[in-house]
């Protein structure tokens, strides 16, 4: 996508993310790497719901805004992700309340925050591990991010997200819609695994390989 397509794109994408119950209030955030290697990234504090194309921040390869309002203090975060996962051009962060739930009960193990309980989860999600607290923007969490993608990447097993403790998830793909896809199906997930009480049981190992085999799945 060309950048008006990219800005009408990720004000789409909020508005949505908005009307499902999936981001509130300011918190979230949306990424698009574009071809020059810049990005355009919701501003700091911005309702996702209510996005304005034209007002979206753009800002250069090396960090620097180029135009628009200040862009989210995620900044950091975002750009990593696309250095170690070069295939993604866009990341979604978001405070989705059955995910930030689990992490204040308690996840499944830290390098799956829930089963595989579904085979969507399966194929569409894949690992997802955890990102212990730090407060918000914190340079560190880039970092450990940074590290989860190229381990999961040496392994053979490549992630499209991981959860930030207390905060939320952050997910990455090729296309906004991908990534929003990938969220949702993480969020409902989880909801479906609270729901159970944490108790349903996780595919089998047979039925994770088949649909590695049928479907190539990630797990």
């Amino acid at each position: 996508m060309n950048e008006l397509a990219s800005r009408q794109e990720i004000c789409r994408i909020g508005a949505s993310l908005y009307a499902c119950g999936y981001v509130h209030a300011s918190a979230g955030n949306i990424s698009v790497k574009l071809e020059d290697g810049s990005f355009l990234i919701t501003p700091t504090d911005a309702c996702l719901g209510h996005l304005v194309a034209s007002e979206l921040a753009h800002v250069s390869a090396e960090g620097a805004q180029l135009s628009g309002a200040h862009a989210s203090k995620t900044l950091t975060l975002h750009r990593s992700i696309y250095v170690a996962a070069p295939h993604a051009r866009c990341v979604i962060h978001t405070h989705a309340t059955h995910l930030v739930s689990l992490t204040l009960q308690g996840v499944w193990h830290k390098a799956d925050i829930v089963p595989p309980i579904t085979p969507y989860y399966v194929m569409k999600v894949g690992h997802v591990p955890l990102v212990a607290y730090q407060r918000p923007g914190a340079a560190a969490v880039a970092t450990e991010v940074t590290a989860h993608i190229r381990n999961s990447t040496a392994q053979q097993k490549p992630i499209r997200a991981v959860m930030l403790e207390r905060l939320g998830p952050v997910v990455w793909h090729q296309t906004p819609a991908e990534a929003s896809a990938v969220l949702e199906e993480l969020e409902e997930t989880a909801k479906l695994w609270l729901m159970s009480d944490r108790q349903a049981s996780a595919l089998t190992q047979a039925q994770i390989d088949e649909l590695r085999e049928t479907f190539h799945a990630l797990w």
